[in-house]
């Protein structure tokens, strides 16, 4: 003779409450994963992790302090990526809060128009949360035309609060690196002919009685 089966509504609630909150959780653990990428790059942002530089909108306000900093600047090419890109100058020295503008030089070397895309970051990485770019080409799509050539201005400062963090006060040499990718072209759809007077599109095979 088999037990009797419990039908008891404390448990059939209880049931679905735990099948929810696992469906929940999985929902929970999806949208994560998602937000996973924007969040880690706007951590990168207000922290300057991995030595990902601050953006300014003027350095208005800055004190400059009588404290040099030298920056130098570094560029690569992505293998395969055929242009020629190099900084005007290789470094300069500047107060920290003093604002300055450099520039970068790309030239496009294939037989064909080609478009790039400049990643960037500072080392130390510990410096990324006190170099501020007013203007910068990074992560910009750059077109050139075969043996076309681009100067690309970057205006920057250097925060002086660097001078007051324990982690940072004896940084005195900055490198700011850009490396440009290819950037792929977008496959654009392709066009819908209509023959003049008919309204058919071309291709369309043709009712015939």
């Amino acid at each position: 003779m088999s037990a009797p089966q419990d039908h008891d509504p404390k448990n059939a609630r209880a049931n679905r409450v735990v099948v929810i909150a696992c469906v929940s959780a999985v929902v929970a653990m999806t949208g994560m994963a998602y937000a996973a990428v924007p969040l880690y790059n706007l951590f990168c942002r207000v922290t300057g992790y991995a030595g990902t530089t601050q953006v300014a909108v003027n350095s208005e306000g800055i004190r400059i302090i009588d404290r040099d900093v030298k920056i130098r600047f570094d560029a690569n090419i992505a293998k395969g990526f055929n242009w020629e890109f190099a900084p005007v100058e290789r470094d300069v020295t500047i107060k920290l809060g003093e604002t300055r503008e450099i520039a970068y030089r790309a030239k496009n070397l294939s037989d064909r128009p080609m478009t790039g895309t400049a990643t960037f970051n500072v080392t130390p990485q510990s410096a990324g949360a006190y170099f501020n770019k007013i203007e910068c080409f990074c992560f910009t799509e750059t077109t050139l035309q075969p043996g076309e050539e681009l100067i690309m201005p970057v205006v920057f400062f250097v925060d002086p609060d660097m001078a007051d963090t324990q982690e940072t006060a004896n940084i005195h040499t900055i490198t700011l690196s850009y490396t440009f990718f290819e950037q792929e072209a977008e496959e654009k759809p392709l066009a819908v002919l209509k023959k003049p007077g008919d309204g058919k599109t071309s291709g369309e095979p043709e009712n015939r009685l």
